[in-house]
């Protein structure tokens, strides 16, 4: 079986660890995989700098980490090798700033992303009004409320507690995670669980309380048993920085089935084989781990009507803009990992993340590391703009929140044009309809973000498995530990 993996990001790179790992199970496949660019790895990229006596700072270029209860990434890690190197966030200082009015002011105890659970802490903040701290409090008197379709978080969220929650909460946190609108994000896939608190509870606040009563409850049957598991941090990361990852998973691949700087024209049937404009041979299966608008081109003269469902998946683009400062601390850096930008702010940052805080053992001694974004779906306009424009920006706003005015002793800027996948109004449905379509090309798998989850571990997952299952579909499959 001749498997062809389009696309030499993480998901493609997933695909063909899984394949060379059946491979050496003895299982008859054969697979190449072929990337456009010059490299392999995707968004991810890190830069680790070396301060010699100091020791060494990690700079990712990319993404910082991966979602710990998402466990595809850290059990790739770990049959790499790589379980000692991996890194746990420092939740004991997890503390996040939403910019308002110039002020950076602390998200409230209590707040489960978007849902306060305590009274106190939400009357006291500053981040909301009386006016929205009173609808708050009555939220929880709203009455459950059946699903009727999909809508917007943003429209989820001013039903419950108002458009400044939308505005300081919701627009901020969704714009550091997705780089996209609130207005615009579908919550029934975004925010699932909240729609179906909606659904049974009525009030999102009473919906949340009855989840956390539900795990305490469950955490005290454990403690009585015996089996408490060890907390475990928000996100993990590597010692060396997420490239590690990506380096380790090569290493375990034959170079001579990675074809880098290797663009593939579009797709054809021949019978019930595929073959590939830019490949030579005729291939049994296709993986396609390209961004979703780039799969529509390749599959337009297969399926047009299934190059149109992809062409309309939305993407945003980033700028990362790291900055390396000598000086252990800054006197005007608040505690915590870092702030989040509300649109309504009129800033070009979305959010910074104090990086040398959130990861220790990452940062080399007396050095301290901010980590800018910008972009995003609202002001792609800014990728355009030269790296000398870029740092002046960010300096300035940097200045203006946190008075810092030392320069940088070192400034990497990465810009990822139509790199996020955004999970738009009908999300849900539109994979519906590229499913329906895919039971009709036997031997096609499309994986990557912008189908079922957006970070590593889920991009990790389906390339794993979408091998998998072109494998078990014509082949007894046989376990095996790739060394």
């Amino acid at each position: 079986m001749r498997i062809a993996i389009i696309g030499g990001g993480i998901a493609g790179l997933a695909a063909a660890y899984e394949l060379e790992k059946l491979r050496h199970s003895a299982t008859p496949v054969d697979y190449e995989l072929f990337e456009a660019g010059p490299r392999l790895g995707g968004v991810i990229a890190s830069i680790v700098a070396d301060g010699a006596a100091s020791g060494k700072t990690v700079l990712e270029l990319g993404p910082d980490s991966f979602l710990t209860e998402k466990p595809a990434a850290i059990e790739l890690c770990r049959e790499l090798g790589l379980g000692d190197d991996l890194v746990r966030s420092n939740d004991a200082e997890r503390k996040t700033f939403i910019l308002v009015k110039k002020r950076l002011i602390a998200l409230p105890d209590g707040l489960m992303f978007l849902v306060p659970t305590k009274l106190l802490p939400t009357a006291l903040t500053g981040l909301f009004s009386w006016p929205t701290k009173i609808r708050m409090g009555l939220e929880l008197l709203h009455p459950p409320r059946p699903h009727t379709g999909d809508e917007s978080v943003a429209a989820l969220v001013k039903r419950h507690y108002g458009q400044e929650a939308v505005d300081r909460l919701a627009d901020p946190l969704l714009s550091g995670i997705y780089g996209g609108d609130s207005s615009q994000l579908s919550a029934q896939t975004v925010l699932p669980r909240l729609v179906e608190m909606e659904a049974k509870y009525g009030s999102l606040t009473r919906g949340m309380l009855a989840g956390m009563q539900a795990a305490a409850e469950a955490k005290h049957a454990a403690v009585a048993s015996g089996k408490v598991a060890e907390p475990r941090p928000l996100f993990t990361t590597l010692r060396n920085g997420l490239q590690q990852l990506v380096d380790a998973v090569v290493a375990r691949l034959e170079a001579s089935r990675l074809h880098l700087q290797s663009p593939i024209g579009g797709l054809s049937r021949v019978g019930a084989q595929w073959a590939l404009a830019g490949a030579e041979g005729l291939f049994d299966s296709v993986i396609v781990a390209t961004p979703a608008w780039a799969a529509a081109e390749l599959l337009g003269a297969v399926d047009s009507t299934l190059a149109d469902e992809l062409s309309g998946i939305p993407y945003s683009s980033s700028i990362t803009v790291n900055l390396l400062y000598e000086g252990a601390e800054f006197d005007a850096l608040p505690p915590g990992f870092g702030f989040l930008v509300p649109v309504v702010e009129g800033r070009a940052m979305l959010a910074c993340t104090f990086l040398h805080r959130k990861f220790p053992g990452r940062t080399a001694a007396g050095k301290t590391v901010l980590r800018a974004f910008l972009g995003g779906s609202r002001n792609a306009g800014l990728l355009a703009e030269s790296d000398e424009f870029l740092t002046r920006l960010v300096r300035k706003e940097l200045f203006e929140i946190l008075q810092i005015s030392v320069a940088p002793e070192r400034v990497e800027i990465t810009r990822w044009p139509r790199a996020m996948a955004q999970y738009a109004v009908g999300h849900k449905q539109r994979q519906a309809r590229i499913q329906e379509r895919l039971t009709g090309l036997s031997g096609l798998r499309l994986v990557g973000n912008a189908y079922d989850g957006i970070g590593i571990s889920d991009c990790i997952r389906l390339g794993r498995a979408a091998a998998r299952s072109l494998v078990s579909a014509t082949t007894p499959v046989q376990t095996s530990v790739l060394t």
